[in-house]
């Protein structure tokens, strides 16, 4: 495909990404107005363009490039992209320590997925029902069928002024296909070799035009199978220490540990390779996890428009949307917050007298399991229309995303009360890690819901046209308003309520909100050459006040081949409602305990100890500040290269408090109400760690800055077809972050690699084409700073060939040459098997075929 004449301006060339350049085809409204050049409206801008130059960074992914990477799940093809960073998650590591299970993200420059706006045709989404992370709350984008998706535009630039909160470190677009003529089928297939992954794909598109208007319905259809801990080989087991990495294994063991006359006693039967100096009994839970868990996903999106008149559109896009996961983990860990006891006349006591037990793990109840159901419906209506040359559109918008995770009783879910009384009865024996019969373990286990809702209503109204000449240069003018109420909850069954379940974090949040928001943005040609933009929104929150956000950009063309441009702006982010209005919540971390250590010689190894969250309600918005500064050459339609500088500042970060900060300041003190101590042991000063508070603040300030390259050659090979090369290359030069008035540098620290880029290689001849593409991650430090972590190279081909105008087959490879996860000594929380779960990918080879018919 040759490159379109828009594309001569080194302005739009800088925003086509690197796998082909994007052609955007100009219709006429009908046959009578075949000279009048349709304006569109590109990311970035509210303003209409006759194509699709403009100030701010943009990197764009047309339904072709997306095709070429190969990935039938967005959240896959996304991670692939330089610009995306540290704090992206995905349904890989599914487990019941999870709390956003089933959900996927992404993270513009390692800021966090609720500094990334995402928008799907430009509007704004409903965020998932369930927070990640406790109260991080996002947009999941596995919500999104790639099947569907037209082009996704990735604004690099500051765009608070424009779209409101959240656009802190940039916005994703995702633009719906539509304007379809035809039936489409396609049919896929792929497999990681020697595991139990797979994937099956397929969708049936349909669209019809017609001088009145116009309809296009996508079906679409996802599963995938089981990448299993026993697929992982060394990264599939929670004591990394053969490997130089860290013992994670929990101290909630089977067989366990007791306190026998006040006095911490192991189990007996504890085997010594797993035993402690402290006298705790370790457990490795790694080969329950699903690395990668079993997901289905089916939906369907609808788009309609029809010309009521001459100049009055209306149009209507609905889309449904219902995906099932699994999550899952080791059985039920208990500690010494679940008051077990055993009397001394249990049958199977070998200490005859009555006993309390410390840490304990009821494995032969079987592994913990959770069905996770989400549900998602998003309906648009409005009108758009022309009066006077002038651009106008209104529409209103609702959305809902509901999510249940239930858990049964064959699924591993022990309830301490009812393991209490087959304790009392001696029909329990916790004793050497004894397997009890199945009759008692029904007796034991239970039946769990958690039910998620979250929801959106919005309505806006925009304009957009020829504002007024200065001297003898029209001033283009776009202008809007937008209301919109948003809630959320997340409701934990009563039994987790009432402490009776152990070992799962769990989350309670509510919370709404209304908003409205006022924005105004000129588009000034100062000379034939320089383009000024100037933009302003005000946004008025019902739950923490206002917030007025401006931004200036140019773009100057210096000559025919050099162009320059530049943009600064300020950006906010109000504290999202989980962040707000989440209840008393738990997770667990690994820690030393060294205060005890020191004063007792006790528990002076890594061990899993818990935390309690809860929200803020008097959190502030953080606040940022960013500069763009860019220079594109183009000295030929066949080349061109550009480079970004960006920075971003931000004020009153919201975080949760650091857990090693909070135990340095709280922890050396029996009596603290932050750090909750048992009582100690006899002839002990500090009695074990019970449980750490901990909460939400606006800690401080993190400041991120870096550079983006791009570039693009193409060589015609007259009888053997064409070839195009692309590079994407984002390199940080800083990343650093305030905590307690102290300075971090993260720069090329855990997560933080200075070096992402994309290289592609794309090749047509006839009906065959061929696509090579090589994604590379930096190296790292190790999260204890003690080694350096590998950069990973992944490469990826394809091929396709088309028969005729009906079918084409593509049959492709993914990581090529079957790369492992990079090694990694993790950071106690999230990483916990030997490789950073956020940052590189544990499928292996992965082959794949595809089939599409066009009717």
């Amino acid at each position: 495909m040759k490159r379109p004449n828009v594309l001569r301006s080194a302005c739009a060339i800088a925003v086509s990404l690197s796998l082909a350049p994007i052609a955007f085809v100009a219709q006429a409204a009908d046959a009578s107005a075949e000279n009048k050049v349709e304006r569109i409206e590109v990311t970035g801008s509210r303003i209409k363009r006759t194509d699709i130059e403009g100030p701010s960074p943009v990197q764009s992914l047309n339904k072709e490039d997306i095709a070429n990477m190969g990935f039938d799940n967005l959240q896959q093809l996304l991670e692939r992209m330089p610009a995306n960073g540290s704090g992206a998650f995905s349904t890989r590591g599914n487990s019941q320590d999870s709390t956003a299970n089933g959900g996927a993200s992404i993270s513009l420059r390692g800021l966090g997925p609720d500094a990334t706006l995402v928008l799907i045709n430009g509007r704004r989404v409903g965020a998932s029902a369930f927070a990640e992370g406790i109260s991080n709350s996002f947009v999941d984008i596995n919500n999104i069928p790639v099947s569907a998706i037209e082009r996704i535009d990735i604004l690099k630039d500051g765009a608070s002024a424009i779209y409101g909160s959240d656009a802190i470190a940039g916005v994703v677009n995702i633009v719906l296909r539509k304007d379809i003529e035809g039936i489409e089928l396609n049919l896929g297939y792929g497999d990681d070799s020697g595991t139990g992954y797979d994937e099956t794909t397929a969708s049936l598109v349909w669209g019809v035009k017609a001088d009145k208007g116009s309809a296009s319905i996508i079906l679409d259809y996802f599963t995938n199978g089981t990448l299993s801990a026993e697929d992982m080989g060394q990264f599939g087991t929670a004591n990394q220490s053969p490997y130089g990495g860290e013992d994670y294994r929990s101290s909630r063991g089977y067989p366990g540990y007791f306190y026998v006359n006040g006095v911490k006693t192991i189990d007996p039967d504890c085997p010594p390779d797993r035993a402690t100096g402290s006298g705790s009994c370790l457990f490795d839970y790694g080969p329950y996890n699903m690395t990668i868990p079993t997901s289905e996903r089916v939906g369907a999106i609808g788009q309609f428009d029809y010309m009521l008149g001459e100049d009055l559109t209306a149009f209507l896009e609905l889309s449904v949307q219902h995906n099932t996961s699994e999550a899952g983990g080791a059985p039920t860990p208990l500690d010494e917050d679940a008051g077990l006891t055993v009397p001394g006349s249990h049958p199977n006591n070998p200490f005859g007298q009555d006993i309390e037990i410390g840490r304990y793990r009821t494995v032969d109840a079987g592994a913990r399991r959770w069905d996770i159901e989400s549900d998602t419906m998003r309906i648009v209506a409005g009108l758009r229309g022309v009066v006077n040359e002038w651009d106008w559109e209104v529409s209103t918008q609702r959305g809902r995303s509901e999510s249940t995770q239930t858990g049964n009783r064959s699924q591993g879910w022990v309830r301490t009360d009812y393991l209490q009384a087959e304790i009392d009865a001696g029909n329990y024996n916790p004793f050497g890690a004894a397997v009890n019969s199945q009759d008692v373990i029904d007796r034991i286990t239970t039946s769990l819901v958690r039910q998620g809702k979250s929801s959106i209503t919005a309505y806006d109204a925009s304009i957009s046209g020829h504002a007024f000449t200065l001297a003898d240069r029209d001033i283009m003018m776009a202008a809007g308003a937008e209301y919109r109420e948003e809630s959320v909850s997340d409701i934990p069954d009563e039994q987790f309520q009432r402490g009776l379940i152990f070992g799962t974090e769990a989350i309670s949040a509510f919370g709404s909100r209304d908003q409205y928001a006022a924005y105004v943005e000129l588009s000034v040609p100062v000379t034939d050459s320089f383009e000024l933009q100037l933009a302003g929104r005000y946004d008025n929150y019902s739950d923490f006040g206002s917030t007025t956000n401006p931004k200036i950009a140019f773009q100057w063309g210096i000559n025919d081949e050099l162009t320059a441009r530049g943009s600064w702006s300020t950006r906010f982010r109000a504290p999202s409602l989980a962040q707000i209005g989440l209840g008393p919540s738990e997770k667990s971390d690994f820690l030393i305990d060294s205060y005890r250590c020191a004063a007792d010689n006790v528990d002076c190894e890594l061990l899993d100890y818990n935390f309690i969250f809860a929200g803020n309600p008097n959190l502030k918005a953080e606040e940022s500040e960013t500069w763009n500064v860019g220079m594109i050459w183009a000295p030929s339609q066949q080349f061109d290269v550009g480079f970004d500088i960006f920075n971003i500042l931000q004020d009153n970060k919201i975080d949760s408090l650091q857990n090693q900060d909070l135990y340095d300041d709280n922890c050396n003190n029996q009596n603290s109400t932050v750090c909750v101590r048992n009582a100690p042991q006899p002839g002990q000063t500090l009695g074990p760690l019970d449980v750490i508070k901990s909460g939400f603040v606006n800690i401080g300030s993190q400041e991120v800055q870096g550079v983006d390259l791009s570039s693009h050659y193409g060589i015609e090979l007259n009888n053997f077809g064409d070839v195009k090369f692309g590079l994407e290359y984002s390199y940080l030069i800083s990343f650093e972050k305030e905590v307690d008035g102290s300075t971090v540098d993260y720069t090329g620290e855990y997560e933080y690699p200075q070096h992402r880029w994309l290289a592609t290689t794309n090749w047509n001849m006839d009906d065959f084409a061929a696509n090579v593409n090589l994604s590379y991650i930096g190296e790292f430090e190790d999260y204890n700073k003690t080694r350096t972590v590998d950069a990973q190279l992944l490469v990826d081909m394809s091929g396709s060939y088309r028969f005729n105008d009906t079918v084409k087959l593509s049959v492709g490879v993914n990581n090529v040459f079957d790369e492992e996860p990079s090694f990694a000594i993790g950071d106690g929380d999230a990483d916990l098997y030997g490789y950073a779960m956020g940052v590189h990918n544990p499928l292996g080879r992965y082959i794949y075929t595809k089939v599409t018919m066009k009717f």
